[in-house]
């Protein structure tokens, strides 16, 4: 860290002998009512037309420009909805030129003619990242962070929940540019739709960012208030009852039903944001197997169909302040409290059969499993920031972060005699109790030229998972369980990071440029209690980054990039003591799992045109240990599942996204990505050697609909297909959505109407088949979930009128629940 500041300051010293600093300012407002105009871009253009800078005036409307050499030339202010405005400038020996008040002239259009005018495109671009409104997913509404996400071009979810991007469960959520250490399904399962304003995609970080996550960052921009006065946004739902519960006997009654409340308060030097939410969303499901093993030429036969249901809810508070003193020092912190709980039910009849390969003697045994799962975690986030800017256009920023998950659950896995179910043949419990408490310590200096910015950083990350599992067995005849000790232990697992980074960025011309550096020593101790056993993992790794990005021609740009990136491993991962999933299944991991170390290299196009723009993106990426979930026989009737290195995976691919304004009433959305995989290593110490490969592809398209009297239509369509695994495939997922949208004249009240998971009989929607196999095992299970779920919402929305909406400019467990 030592070293960093010392090479910062370095550059300031020599910056300053080279030349004069010479400061322009000055303040832009509504020349009509005199309010202050946040986010007025202003920029300093020479006389040979050359801009030498560009600045956005900060929340009270002030802006500064640092130069480092005399020139003449002219300040050109601009805001939406306003007349530009033009000041000519001399910058000669003066070190301070102030411009006093800049006064723009509101356009001569109305109100209404701002507002359309004023809306934001669904889709755009900036030098790292590409830029996703949420207004635009009517599909999402009510739902969480997961439903939103779901319409990426590049991001899919399954029948089971697990999100992928870019075809892998490894990347990293920020939310406000504040990273997560918790799985990502976990944490944006918690955050309400309704509350985000906006979905950042880098799929090339520099190195700025933590290097966790394989596939790259999403951030969550969450809704703000950004002009003095309030921003309230509430929404309720309620869900219509189900028209097929696959006749379920313990779930038979699913509930559906939600609210949202987002406020804004800016005063002053205050900012203060806050919003609440709660979420009902039960889904029926029928679930279809097919299993069989083979034990010394003995191939034991075990399909079950039945039940497999979730009641499921979710709920949270956040809270963000934010203190402005003057122009140079601002504090902010943040606060995010939100519980995720979900209740499982696998009630399976099996109808097993035992057949003697050698002779053909069949016996037959039918058993009726009830198994349930809770599953709850409670989530906290909180921050605190501090930032300083230099007058020699320099910032320093500190902060810090703490993040806690405090996950737990139960398994009850209850086998019994059928018909008569009352009689108990075994009856397992999985208590367990896993929280993970996250802590981190950051410091990042910046330091700016007219073209060109440094960016230097140390962060500190401890982070400790400290898992208790347990496996307790019915005594029969007794209401008392007793303790399996070769099923029972604690895990606990320490991580302790220091990381340090360079980053140069840069514009020439039509060039932008950035090149990076990450260095993170990581030490991993694992302990546990059943054994005593303690191990130590150290490595150190290099995490180098680098984009290009060159104008080429109007509205279009070429970009290329590379960056190197890690999946880390969790305590399920870790645990080597198996856990009763079910009836079928034992789960359990590896102590001695390493970290997926990933490269992906990338290349592609963006042109904005009339009314809409697109972009394609080739990639290729190379992963190194990549951990897969496989199989292999534990009992006649247990498969155990278990989490190990794999060799060498790669994958190949495009992705693309297209929108554009088809008609004055039609806007067409549709992103894609297609990629071949493969996987090639061995399994179990090398005793089973594996290789797999296929093309996957997924599509998301977005229609919508904009008639007369603020009416609107939405039909979407999310469609995953086929994968393949270390020992089998995934099968395909497809989900139609359909929203039809009523707004009030002053626009402050809505009407929605859903229609959900649309399959209309054909038996097509919200299903999907999982595959897997080996030498001495095959298993397929169908996993059928309930469709064609209708729901009806009322929004309210209070703005203030011109009401400009402000991505904040970020600098930047489900596997676990």
């Amino acid at each position: 860290m030592t070293r960093f500041f010392a090479f910062a300051l370095a550059l300031f010293f020599c910056e300053t002998i080279a030349g004069q600093t010479i400061t322009m300012k000055g303040v832009v407002v509504d020349s009509t009512t005199q309010e202050v105009l946040p986010q007025a871009t202003i920029r300093y253009i020479a006389k040979d037309g050359a801009t030498l800078a560009t600045n956005k005036a900060d929340r009270k409307g002030n802006f500064t420009f640092v130069m480092q050499h005399s020139a003449s030339g002219r300040i050109v202010v601009s805001h939406v909805g306003y007349q530009t405005k033009t000041l000519s400038v001399n910058a000669g020996a003066e070190s301070t030129i102030d411009l006093g008040t800049v006064s723009l002239l509101p356009n001569s259009y109305s109100l209404a003619a701002v507002v359309v005018q004023g809306k934001k495109a669904p889709v755009s671009f900036k030098i790292d990242r590409q830029v996703y409104q949420s207004s635009q997913f009517a599909n999402a509404a009510n739902g969480t962070a997961v439903d939103v996400i779901r319409n990426l071009p590049s991001v899919s979810v399954d029948a089971q929940g697990a999100i992928s991007f870019r075809g892998s469960n490894s990347f990293l959520v920020l939310i406000n540019g504040k990273p997560t250490q918790g799985d990502p399904s976990f944490v944006l399962g918690q955050l309400a739709a309704g509350a985000i304003e906006s979905i950042e995609v880098i799929t090339s970080p520099s190195a700025v960012y933590d290097a966790d996550g394989k596939s790259g960052i999403l951030n969550i921009v969450t809704k703000s208030a950004v002009e003095d006065g309030w921003m309230v946004q509430a929404s309720v739902m309620g869900g219509a009852p189900p028209f097929n519960n696959f006749d379920n006997q313990t779930y038979a009654h699913p509930q559906r039903y939600g609210m949202d409340l987002s406020a804004g308060y800016n005063k002053n030097k205050w900012a203060v944001n806050a919003g609440v939410n709660y979420l009902r969303n039960d889904i029926a499901g029928f679930r279809e197997g097919d299993v069989f093993t083979i034990i010394n030429n003995i191939k034991t036969s075990f399909p079950s169909n039945g039940e497999r249901s979730f009641r499921r809810y979710n709920y949270g508070g956040r809270l963000s302040v934010s203190f402005q003193p003057d122009q140079n020092n601002s504090f902010s912190t943040g606060f995010y409290r939100g519980k995720k709980f979900q209740s499982r039910e696998a009630d399976l009849l099996y109808t097993n059969s035992r057949e003697d390969l050698a002779t053909g003697n069949t016996t037959y045994f039918t058993y009726y499993n009830a198994n349930t799962q809770d599953k709850e975690g409670v989530f906290t986030l909180a921050n605190l920031d501090y930032s300083h800017q230099f007058g020699d256009a320099s910032r320093l920023t500190v902060s810090g972060l703490f993040e806690r998950a405090a996950l737990s659950g139960l398994t009850q896995n209850r086998n019994l005699y059928y018909p008569n179910t009352t009689d108990t043949i075994q009856y397992t419990r999985n208590p367990n109790t896993n929280p993970l408490n996250a802590y981190r310590a950051k410091a990042d200096y910046v330091k700016k030229w007219s073209h060109s910015e440094i960016q230097a950083g140390y962060q500190y990350r401890y982070d400790t998972q400290k898992g208790d599992f347990r496996y307790l067995t019915k005594i029969n005849g007794t209401e008392d369980f007793e303790t399996d000790p070769a099923f029972t232990s604690k895990v606990d697992v320490t991580n302790h990071i220091n990381a340090g980074y360079l980053q140069y960025n840069a514009t020439r011309e039509k060039w932008s440029y950035a090149a990076g550096l990450r260095l993170e020593h990581t030490e991993r101790d694992l302990a546990f209690s059943l054994d005593n056993k303690q191990t130590k993992l150290q490595f150190t790794n290099l995490f180098p980054s680098v984009q290009f990005r060159y104008a080429a021609w109007a509205k279009g740009t070429l970009k290329a990039g590379y960056s190197r990136r890690i999946k880390r491993t969790n305590n399920f991962e870790l645990n080597p003591f198996p856990e009763r999933e079910h009836s079928e299944t034992l789960e359990q991991g590896d102590p001695e799992l390493l970290p997926e170390l990933t490269g992906t290299y990338e290349a592609g196009l963006e042109q904005g045109f009339s009314g809409g723009n697109f972009f394609v993106t080739l990639y290729h990426q190379r992963t190194l240990n990549p951990i897969q979930r496989v199989n292999k026989v534990f009992t006649d009737t247990i498969l155990n599942r278990v989490f190990t290195n794999a060799g060498l995976a790669t994958q190949t691919g495009v992705e693309t996204n297209v929108n554009f304004q088809v008609s004055k009433v039609w806007q067409s959305i549709i992103g894609g990505n297609v990629y071949r995989y493969k996987i090639k290593g061995d399994l179990f110490d090398g005793t089973i050697p594996i290789t797999n490969q296929a093309w996957v592809y997924s599509i998301n398209s977005l229609q919508t609909f904009n008639f007369q009297r603020n009416w609107m239509l939405q039909f979407s369509l999310n469609y995953l297909s086929l994968r393949a695994t270390a020992q089998g495939e995934d099968g395909a997922f497809l989900t139609p959505h359909l929203t039809m949208k009523k707004t009030t004249k002053d626009r402050r009240w809505y009407v929605q109407l859903q229609w959900l998971n649309m399959d209309g009989g054909l038996g097509i929607s919200n299903r999907q088949r999982i595959t897997t196999w080996g030498s001495d095992f095959y298993t397929t299970t169908h996993y059928i979930y309930e469709p064609d779920q209708l729901q009806l919402s009322i929004g309210f929305n209070l703005l203030r009128r011109n009401r400009k909406i402000n991505l904040p400019q970020s600098e930047i467990g489900e596997k676990e629940f």
